[in-house]
């Protein structure tokens, strides 16, 4: 043991499942090593790596960190086994081939306890391969750096995308206790939605503290459980276990692109879409999949039963939103933005 660590127990342990990531481990693993918050102990779960991974990790002396052997298990259940292990009341993400800022965890820490939050995530900068910004990825950055804040938002907003990126979530253990499920589903957006239909609470740092790497081999990018109809799939399962559950009608505000495939959806549900509502003045006073579209401004107030607002648009959901609170609804109570 050497001066980095006192022998107590660690405030935060961070998981990094990892398979094959030889090229980038040594960056990641450093990043966290090197935490402005000292009290930590760093769990690499090898899932069975065919390259350099565990050559390169042995050659990192460091009493914080503890590496696992395991033969290939996909990154739910190494994630799952890692977490077993940690001793610390908070967990952290960690991934291969990114990068955290040196005062990520301590800044996370302290909003989280703070603000009584149990999972906190932070801002952050999407790069290539070439390690420059990402282009193709800059509308999404945009909605995680500039949307959702604070808890009530991030809630209200969770059926459009969770604002917060996997693996810059660090949590109370009991989050990472509900586990990752190996399915269909995105396992990380999965884990959120129960958590939130649980009652805990997210929040995220107003700063960028994590470097975010986007590459043709990462798994969100191969692996069919991260493809948009997977998240879309997320969103109505969840929607029907929760909100929607035992419900027999709602309101429809969007009949557009993204609106026309909740409408059919719905629909297949035995849902009754009893009101339509589109700005478009095209299909205003129009019928579509036999329900009525009107104009917003025809809206009446709040009934109690759920409006479904299906907009792509995020200047849209902005104006939206105040329309709907001077009409009575709640956003993420009987109103719901979906996309």
């Amino acid at each position: 043991m050497d001066k980095e660590s006192s022998g107590r127990t660690p405030e935060v342990s961070v998981v990094l499942p990892v398979f094959n990531g030889a090229r980038t481990i040594a960056r990641a693993v450093c990043s966290i090593l090197d935490q402005t918050l000292r009290e930590i102990e760093l769990i690499i779960l090898d899932d069975g790596s065919t390259d350099e991974t565990v050559a390169i990790v042995r050659g990192i002396r460091d009493p914080r960190l503890r590496l696992i052997e395991s033969t290939h298990r996909r990154v739910a259940a190494a994630t799952n086994a890692a977490t077993e292990l940690a001793v610390a009341p908070f967990i952290a993400r960690m991934d291969a081939d990114d990068f955290a800022y040196p005062t990520r965890l301590e800044r996370q820490l302290h909003l989280l306890q703070e603000q009584n939050l149990d999972v906190v995530g932070c801002q952050v900068r999407v790069l290539n391969e070439s390690n420059r910004v990402a282009r193709s990825m800059h509308r999404y950055e945009r909605w995680i750096n500039e949307e959702t804040l604070d808890s009530e938002q991030i809630f209200a907003l969770r059926f459009v995308e969770f604002p917060l990126v996997n693996p810059t979530i660090l949590a109370r253990r009991n989050y990472f206790d509900m586990g990752f499920r190996d399915s269909d589903l995105p396992e990380d957006y999965d884990l959120m939605l129960r958590a939130a239909a649980e009652g805990m609470r997210f929040g995220k740092v107003d700063e960028v503290l994590f470097d975010w790497m986007d590459h043709p081999d990462r798994l969100t990018r191969t692996d069919s459980r991260y493809a948009l109809e997977a998240f879309m799939r997320c969103r109505q399962f969840h929607l029907l276990a929760g909100p929607l559950r035992d419900v027999s009608r709602v309101d429809l505000w969007g009949l557009g692109l993204t609106g026309k495939p909740w409408l059919r959806w719905l629909q297949a549900q035995n849902i009754t879409v009893r009101h339509g509502y589109d700005i478009n003045e095209r299909k205003v006073n129009k019928e579509i999949h036999g329900v009525r579209i009107g104009h917003p401004s025809e809206m009446p107030n709040a009934d109690g039963t759920p409006l479904v607002i299906a907009v792509g648009a995020e200047d849209a959901r902005k104006l939206i939103l105040p329309q709907i609170l001077s009409r009575g609804y709640v956003s993420g109570s009987d109103a719901w933005f979906v996309a």
